[in-house]
């Protein structure tokens, strides 16, 4: 009998925020200083926040606002500049071995994509910050995949159509915090669907929304995918 191809997996998306990076709350800090800016209670919509953790922001405030776009981008820009100050000051690390499970994920012949919920310009911010720059091929945000952010697939799909590392999307792995990481995953149709513990949510809400292992950790991904069947 022939050994399985374990390299087939050769596709990983992986979530930021709580996934790859610690940012210790500035999510909550930041939406917080958002909501006070626009003259809004955050105590009043901070329970939706937390539920939505990994969601486009700006879906986010739609949601908030009733759907009043124009407040919606206020608070979202106000939000995003809020989170771009408190990296500036230093307040997010990677992951404990997250960088090294990147590396060694590389090493073993896969592509590695960074997703995040957030717009563009605070992606890079935080890659600037960590110096990640150039530790991976291809990094995504919302509006680089049609402007839905999860838990839509289009940002896992976006990375299967713009890197070609697969020719069959249960070759993607997808690993995540939230439960929307989890949706995302299940309805591009990934073959790995890995939660992590290290973010917003718990192993039963992971479980509840499609993961099919759950992880410490992002640095225990590339034993899993190497013992898996291809």
């Amino acid at each position: 009998m022939s050994t399985p191809d374990t390299t087939q997996h050769k596709l990983i998306v992986l979530d930021m925020a709580g996934t790859t990076v610690a940012d210790d709350g500035l999510v909550e800090l930041a939406f917080t200083a958002a909501a006070e800016r626009l003259g809004e209670d955050p105590a009043t919509m901070i329970d939706y926040v937390r539920a939505t953790m990994g969601e486009s922001k700006i879906s986010v405030f739609r949601h908030l606002f009733g759907g009043d776009e124009a407040r919606a981008q206020l608070a979202n820009l106000a939000f995003e500049d809020a989170y771009g100050e408190l990296v500036a000051d230093g307040r997010i690390a990677p992951i404990p071995g997250a960088a090294e499970a990147i590396a060694e994920l590389k090493e073993q012949g896969r592509t590695v994509v960074l997703t995040t919920g957030f717009a563009r310009v605070t992606q890079d911010a935080i890659l600037d910050a960590l110096g990640w720059r150039e530790l991976v091929e291809l990094t995504l945000c919302p509006s680089d995949a049609s402007g839905r952010g999860r838990p839509f697939p289009d940002m896992v799909l976006a990375a299967f159509l713009r890197t070609g590392a697969v020719d069959d999307v249960r070759r993607i792995v997808v690993a995540g915090d939230t439960s929307y990481d989890m949706l995302s995953g299940v309805r591009s149709g990934a073959g790995i669907v890995a939660g992590v513990l290290t973010g917003a949510h718990d192993e039963p809400a992971l479980k509840e929304h499609g993961a099919t292992h759950v992880l410490a950790s992002v640095a225990e991904l590339p034993a899993l995918i190497r013992e898996f069947p291809a």
